[in-house]
């Protein structure tokens, strides 16, 4: 073989080893591995299917929630729970002779209001210009027990007085205000008691009772 057809042939052989070196390889043509797509999945039937390619789902709408509905106002089951004390704003004041010869007295107020009051412990009672006050005699039921006074109802008390003993002295009027439980400001009521006796530490007032004979028997 001649020389110049060796080179001829050598040189063809270089080409297609050129060509087969730079062309697309199976890997990188369309359809290939070297191309991103979907995975194949196969259906209970059998056929193949094209799994979508996972994106970010959408943000779910918030669920509304129920508006939780206001508690219930502290105490509005029970129906005292806003009646306050009696004042002497709410009352009216009377004393009658009850005991001529123990110049003991029946106390009586009457809630002159439009709503209901509670008529605490035992009523405060001076004695005209002197000074001091009665006593309390006996117990009176707490705050939650105390006696509930509606519109047009009254409350009783007895005072009772002292014995003649040349250390006291007769007065004819007594004051009276009511015990709340408070430092509420009130104005004293007053009632004549004619010839009532007023010895020292010996005049005593119950507490307030729902009927006259209660308070006077105390």
């Amino acid at each position: 073989m001649s020389t110049v057809r060796k080179a001829a042939m050598a040189l063809a052989a270089v080409s297609v080893l050129a060509l087969t070196a730079c062309g697309p390889t199976e890997d990188g043509a369309a359809g290939g591995s070297g191309t991103p797509g979907a995975s194949p999945t196969t259906s209970p039937g059998g056929s193949a299917s094209t799994a979508p390619s996972p994106t970010a789902s959408k943000s779910a709408a918030p669920k509304k929630t129920a508006t939780p509905s206001k508690p219930p106002k502290p105490g509005s089951t029970d129906p005292d729970f806003d009646v306050f004390p009696c004042s002497t704003f709410d009352v009216t004041f009377t004393a009658s002779l009850a005991e001529p010869t123990t110049s003991s007295y029946l106390l009586k107020i009457t809630n002159k209001g439009t709503k209901a009051c509670r008529a605490l412990g035992h009523p405060v009672v001076t004695f005209g210009d002197l000074g001091g006050q009665a006593t309390e005699r006996g117990a009176a039921p707490g705050i939650e027990d105390a006696l509930r006074l509606e519109p047009g109802q009254s409350a009783y008390a007895g005072l009772m007085g002292g014995a003649h003993d040349g250390k006291g002295k007769s007065v004819d009027s007594i004051a009276l205000t009511m015990n709340t439980e408070s430092d509420l400001k009130q104005t004293p009521l007053k009632a004549s008691t004619p010839g009532l006796y007023v010895s020292p530490d010996k005049n005593s007032v119950t507490a307030w009772m729902n009927n006259a004979e209660d308070a006077l028997s105390l």
